[in-house]
């Protein structure tokens, strides 16, 4: 069932002193893409700032700008209108063959290796070895995607913004990012092309019209397997009318919400708030 969804992440800096000035990348606006039309979005800042757009290298499109006099507070409203559907169906898997002739020489090869967040110790991927043992692709991601999911336990709070995998497994804690960067080191040790999906997820499945509820950003992965196709393994399903993609990359720090530098004395964390209103 189609559906169309209105989404309000606001971000709110503030400084321990005003900030003399700062530079700023905003990654908050869905793509349009097969299955998901972003109908109307913008991003508005305060104090008033001009901004400027462009596509980075992973294909997400970020938003700039620059506060170039003193500035206590910042705060960044991203507001977007998407239609979303169903999702379709999966095609029948290529072998292992195949997908790693199609990786060779490939741009897919940017999602096979390793980063720095996507590192873990060798006992674990020899467990996931032990998990594939005679799946297919598609299979295998879900079967992973269970591996980790019955270790990694959903706890918000127990881990920040630069854990990394590893980390993650050995708490056996963490959020949707911390999930999400384990099944795709998992999934690359393996063979299978995975990238880091950004983007957010209506807390909600049976949402009501125009009530606005609390949510917050979301994570999860896509793997090639004769095309991209999406597993949200902090939820154990497939991605579908809910889901809301912003952004692709290796990992979460190809597609940071926010992120920036300034000029000033350290401050907090920033707060953040998304907001869902289905209104169709």
């Amino acid at each position: 069932m189609t559906r169309r969804l209105r989404i309000r992440h606001t971000t709110r800096v503030s400084y321990a002193q005003a900030a003399v000035s700062s530079h700023n990348e905003v990654r908050m606006t869905p793509l349009t893409l097969p299955g998901q039309t972003t109908l109307d979005a913008r991003v508005t800042v305060n104090p008033t700032t001009p901004t400027w757009s462009y596509w980075d290298y992973w294909g997400t499109q970020v938003t700039g700008f620059d506060l170039m006099d003193p500035h206590a507070d910042l705060t960044i409203t991203a507001s977007s209108l998407v239609e979303t559907s169903p999702p379709e169906l999966l095609g029948p898997s290529p072998t292992w063959q195949e997908i790693t002739e199609h990786t060779t020489n490939s741009r897919l090869l940017e999602f096979i290796g390793p980063t720095v967040r996507t590192t873990v110790p060798p006992k674990l991927l020899k467990k996931a070895r032990k998990a594939a043992v005679g799946l297919d692709p598609h299979e295998t991601a879900v079967a992973v995607s269970a591996l980790v999911a019955d270790r990694v336990a959903y706890l918000p709070g127990v881990t920040g913004v630069n854990t990394s995998a590893a980390e993650a497994w050995e708490q056996g804690a963490g959020v949707c990012q911390d999930i999400a960067h384990v099944t795709i080191a998992l999934l690359r040790s393996l063979g299978l092309p995975t990238r880091y999906v950004s983007g957010y997820l209506h807390p909600e499945r049976e949402a009501e019209l125009h009530r606005p509820v609390a949510g917050q950003s979301h994570a999860w992965v896509e793997y090639w397997a004769g095309d991209w196709s999406g597993y949200d393994p902090t939820n154990r399903t497939r991605p579908d009318e809910s889901h809301v993609v912003v952004g692709r990359g290796r990992d979460y720090d190809d597609v940071t919400p926010h992120k920036g530098i300034y000029r000033g004395v350290a401050g907090g964390p920033p707060e953040v708030t998304v907001e869902f209103t289905r209104v169709a």
